[in-house]
């Protein structure tokens, strides 16, 4: 074990008055509800809201990196949740949905309680009592910043037990409460932490860029995807000036503050050597593995989970081989693995290669290369922190949103090559002369692969229907020859039968263009965690009204 997770002492619960206290054995003991905490146990009690929200670290690849046109999933067979997410065939009774929105509301629901017993307590310094209300306003922004994203208008409910769980507010409304929670929070958050799990005033501004970008481009109401929702045609893109404006206001006071900076050395973000440092971690979500986490972060091991069998594809990976994706950017090599050495003691190395005919590319950034002969520790374990933020988001943020506003393209153009030229090891030979909204938009995908980025940036951009429909169609296995798993083919001077697992990345290409629409803008509003209809109405358009099991 690294380390405990979070503070032994309390985990809040939505459902009762009281709080529960973790015992070293793993049970809990229920506690009065009129329990007045102390500094330690008021940010034990903010810990504990993380703990629904873990469990998303893997979810996230899933909802949001894999119903897109660049990954497939092949986690169980053809009729479980992530292989229909993969086919962009989801509707309430999915799991991933369900999940997500469910540990969402339960983590809000913990830190809502949280700031009752903390804002009722007499037993805090008031130091200890305006950082621990900081934090809490931080996470509850964070969390509605995901469900508005991905379900629209929803529930908003507070702290005092304010608000209704079925009323769904509109999308200013939401996003106004988001910004409120935030600015409260960057407030009082300390200027900085030296551990990312921590948030301090940087993960805040940079999170108010990031909600600011998203609302400054105008996000589709539920009347709006109603009218596309069925269609194949992306949405007319706008965008608020103001609220760009604001984005980039807030990106400014992370790079103005001078504490966070891109790391020499792109590779050196991930992998459990490298994990929750700085200068360009900004926030990060804290990983200890299955069995002590409440689930610990599976993006390494969806990622490449039998590594040294050619023919077993990973539970998430590439749906395609980024032909479009430039061979000389570095990026791409790292990030796009197609083989791997298997250190073998006693024994010569053996490579193993992820292509036709075994099987696609990795997720590079799943797989552990932070320290010698250790490619693979902790894909099992699912140890490694999450990064939630890292500084080469404020920048990119920033040059969108000057972009989009059509201002400053030379500021726009040099915060773009200080990424790029960060990627060529400092050189400025592959830097760009100006940027367009489609260089930007390249940019992210070479740089945030796997990140649980890409579904947020197409709806964003109003391109989502429109990419699938236009990228998926050139990639090789999306042509009908390898439909049929007996089938011989040739690919790259290689002639080999289909076989199954060509067959299911068919299927899956095919389904993500035959299956994209509008109403695809948004995910359905789900069953609750125990298949109960939650009540929330009206349900976004194109998908089934919600029924309990």
């Amino acid at each position: 074990m690294k380390r405990n997770v979070f503070s032994k002492a309390i985990i809040a619960l939505t459902v009762v008055s009281g709080f529960y206290s973790c015992k070293d054995d793993g049970s809990q003991t229920v506690i009065d509800g009129t329990f007045s905490p102390n500094d330690a146990e008021a940010f034990a009690l903010i810990d504990a809201a993380y703990r629904p929200y873990q469990t998303l670290s893997s979810t996230f690849t899933s909802l949001i990196d894999t119903p897109v046109d660049g990954f497939s999933s092949f986690l169980g067979n053809e009729e479980e949740s992530c292989t229909w997410a993969s086919r962009i065939d989801i509707d309430y009774d999915n799991l991933y949905p369900r999940k997500t929105f469910n540990a969402l509301y339960e983590s809000i629901g913990i830190v809502n309680d949280a700031l009752d017993k903390i804002n009722a307590s007499d037993n805090l310094t008031e130091n200890g009592k305006k950082t621990a209300v900081a934090r809490a306003r931080f996470l509850r922004g964070l969390f509605y910043s995901y469900l508005v994203q991905l379900w629209g208008e929803v529930p908003v409910i507070l702290d005092g037990k304010t608000g209704s769980a079925t009323e769904r507010k509109s999308i200013d409304d939401v996003y106004a409460q988001i910004v409120k929670d935030l600015t409260e929070a960057e407030a009082d958050l300390p200027a900085y932490d030296a551990s990312p799990v921590i948030p301090a005033r940087g993960a805040a501004n940079t999170l108010l860029a990031r909600v600011y970008l998203a609302w400054g481009n105008n996000p589709l109401t539920q009347a709006q995807v109603a009218e596309i929702a069925s269609g194949t045609a992306d949405p007319a893109v706008s965008y608020n000036s103001e609220r760009l404006e604001k984005a980039i206001e807030y990106a400014d006071k992370v790079i103005g503050s001078n504490v966070y900076s891109l790391l020499t050395d792109f590779r050196n973000l991930w992998g459990l050597a490298n994990e929750s440092k700085g200068p360009e971690q900004i926030f990060t979500i804290r990983h200890d593995g299955d069995g002590i986490d409440k689930q610990g972060n599976h993006q390494n091991h969806c990622a490449s989970h039998s590594p040294y069998d050619e023919d077993e594809p990973a539970h998430i990976q590439p749906a395609h081989t980024y032909d479009w994706w430039p061979d000389d950017d570095p990026r791409k090599s790292f990030s796009i693995l197609d083989s791997v050495i298997e250190k073998r003691t006693g024994q010569p190395d053996s490579i193993h290669y992820y292509r036709w005919p075994h099987q696609l590319p990795h997720n590079g950034k799943g797989v552990d290369r932070s320290y010698a002969n250790a490619e693979y520790i902790t894909q099992l374990s699912n140890n490694v922190d999450r990064i939630e933020i890292r500084y080469a988001e404020v920048l990119i943020t920033k040059a969108e949103a000057l972009v989009q506003l059509g201002k400053d393209n030379a500021e726009a153009t040099r915060l773009v090559n200080q990424i790029r030229q960060r990627a060529w090891d400092g050189s400025t030979g592959h830097n760009l002369a100006s940027v367009t909204l489609k260089d930007v938009q390249d940019e992210w995908e070479y740089e945030f692969q796997y990140e649980q980025h890409r579904w947020l940036n197409l709806t964003r951009w109003k391109n989502l229907i429109g990419t699938v429909k236009t990228l998926v169609p050139t990639y090789t296995y999306y042509d009908d020859k390898f439909a049929d798993p007996d089938n011989v083919v040739t690919v790259n001077g290689i002639t080999h039968k289909v076989g199954s697992t060509f067959a299911r990345y068919h299927n899956h290409l095919s389904g993500k263009v035959r299956n994209i629409s509008g109403k695809n803008y948004r995910f359905p509003i789900p069953q609750g965690a125990s298949f109960q209809d939650l009540g929330i109405r009206p349900q976004n358009p194109g998908y089934s009204e919600p029924v309990a099991n």
